[in-house]
């Protein structure tokens, strides 16, 4: 009977051993990969927003649906169950939002839709931010439309062509 304990013992330590080299094997590659995906999630918005600043719905749309993939991959962590079930809810939210932009073609209503995704999209933003990027949240003081940036600078996605340096930084990341 004590044979048998000590073999399950060793068995048990064998395998938490290993189990933990090879968590710590795969750990920098998994956070490699999360910071790629954040990376990307970011990247598609801001490609969102700055093909508003030009106009250009044909290029919205199309990064619309880039955003919308990233944000369907991404998986969050270090989060308990309320945090996890009111994140995955936001990104829901964002990601129907993302849906209704890459529906019309017509730039006016994907400005108009950008508006509210932008707000739910800060609420997520520390999630999505990547390590060594500041992100910065901008308005317009004219019409407290909201929008992130990667960019101290101005550049109204709104309003480009009247107001195209209106707005100011809310607050940065």
């Amino acid at each position: 009977m004590k044979k048998i304990v000590v073999i399950a013992f060793i068995f048990l330590s064998t395998l938490t051993q290993a189990q933990l080299t090879s968590k710590e094997e795969v750990a920098p590659e998994l956070v490699e990969k999360r910071e790629a995906q954040k990376k990307e999630i970011t990247n598609n918005y801001l490609a969102l927003k700055n093909n508003l600043l030009v106009s250009d719905s044909m290029a919205v749309v199309k990064s619309a649906a880039l955003l919308q993939q990233s944000l369907k991959n991404f998986r969050f962590k270090k989060l308990n169950l309320e945090q996890m079930n009111e994140a995955t809810t936001k990104r829901k939210e964002i990601i129907n939002l993302v849906a209704e932009v890459e529906a019309t073609k017509n730039i006016n209503k994907q400005r108009k839709i950008f508006e509210t995704l932008s707000a739910k999209f800060w609420d997520l933003a520390p999630k999505f931010k990547v390590t060594d990027n500041t992100l910065y949240f901008q308005v317009c003081p004219m019409t407290n439309a909201v929008w992130v940036s990667d960019s101290k600078e101005i550049k109204n996605p709104y309003y480009p062509k009247n107001m195209l340096t209106c707005g100011a930084v809310k607050a940065s990341l």
